[in-house]
């Protein structure tokens, strides 16, 4: 049987190669699959590392087959994110899926998944919190407070929920097994098992961050292109006639953002001042990107796991899916053809627009998968 693993490596660090050894630990036997969010990650920000790079450290690292999540999903709020991503382990007959989470309860969490699905009083409590302005995570959390008496605001377990939620909705057969969190999310301090956060920000300082990764990662990290990705976005926002066509802009955002274009002086200055008590940091850079890549509520609604792209494996990894891909109902992509073009366009459109911000020089019609032998 196989394990799941669902991941942005944003960079792969200490933490990552810790969950990963320990789901072998537990399951000796299995194949480790990891759908892997790309070039344009959930927080609407560009990787540090290029994904089929991401790609090689993971197979170095325990992995035997790496997918990819598409974009339509990658750069989604939790609910969404996790439904491509449950659904892609479903469709590779994955039957566990490891997560890491602070909680580390797992118990509580599905009883708090189940609230979401089956409290009738749940919904209505959310949109009351909504309503008074409050963003969403925080009116999820509060109705939780209110019905079961249990919190729920950090960010693995919020996205654990949505996994587990995904699969009961949908009656997967997979189990959800989860590994308490050794590390803090969102701290900027380094230490043993640094953040995904805290190494991007140092990476950015020009600081030493050889001892947080494994040491052929570095060769692939650039610092975030905040600074010509602000330019391009800035152009975009100030020539487009109605940015209330792209995915994620609720009703009179666009006018704000339009109004704090002309006055920030950077990317982190502009999502600053558009956000609000309701608009989280992460919701509003999501709306930007969607901006800059031209991705509409139109495109949005066609969203829909209709094919695997394959990123790399190794012999386990390439045997498995030789032994499952007769029983997958979509195309497994490994090339990109003219015969699976159609099905691709979109995302390679968003790569081509990754690649000419971080200036790297890329025919993505040419790239391969990474095979470790």
């Amino acid at each position: 049987m196989a394990i799941g693993i669902v991941a942005e490596f944003n960079p792969f660090h200490y933490g990552h190669k810790y969950l990963i050894d320990k789901a072998k630990e537990m399951y000796p036997n299995d194949e480790i699959i990891v759908v892997l969010g790309g070039n344009i990650l959930q927080r609407g920000n560009l990787s540090i590392i290029e994904k089929y790079n991401k790609t090689k450290v993971a197979l170095n690292n325990n992995v035997d087959l790496v997918v990819e999540l598409p974009f339509a999903y990658a750069t989604e709020s939790a609910d969404f994110f996790a439904e491509g991503a449950i659904k892609i382990l479903n469709y590779l007959k994955v039957d566990k899926i490891i997560f890491g989470t602070e909680e580390g309860n797992l118990d509580k969490l599905k009883l708090v998944a189940k609230t979401q699905l089956s409290n009738k009083e749940y919904n209505s409590l959310v949109k009351k919190y909504l309503d008074t302005g409050l963003n969403y995570p925080s009116s999820l959390n509060k109705a939780l407070k209110e019905l079961i008496n249990i919190e729920i605001d950090k960010p693995n377990d919020l996205l654990a929920l949505s996994y587990i939620k995904e699969i009961l909705k949908n009656k997967y057969n997979i189990e959800p097994i989860t590994i308490k969190r050794t590390n803090d999310y969102h701290s900027k301090e380094l230490d043993e098992i640094a953040s995904a956060t805290s190494i991007r920000e140092a990476l950015n300082n020009d600081e030493n961050i050889s001892k947080y990764i494994p040491r052929e990662e570095i060769d692939y990290l650039i610092k975030e292109p905040k600074e010509i990705y602000f330019k391009y976005l800035k152009y975009k926002i100030i020539t487009d006639k109605d940015l209330s066509i792209y995915n994620t802009i609720d009703e009179g955002i666009d006018i704000r953002i339009k109004k704090c274009i002309n006055e920030a002086n950077d990317l982190d200055e502009l999502i600053d001042m558009v956000k609000t008590k309701r608009y989280t940091y992460n919701k509003i850079s999501r709306m930007l990107t969607h901006i800059l890549v031209n991705y509409t509520k139109k495109e949005s609604k066609k969203k829909n796991i209709n094919y695997i792209k394959v990123l790399g494996f190794n012999s386990i990894g390439k045997k498995y899916l030789n032994n499952i891909k007769k029983d997958i109902s979509i195309p497994i992509i490994t090339n990109i053809t003219k015969d699976n073009y159609e099905l691709l366009k979109n995302d390679l459109i968003k790569d081509e627009l990754y690649y000419l911000i971080t200036n790297k020089n890329v025919d993505i019609l040419k790239q391969k998968p990474i095979i470790k032998e």
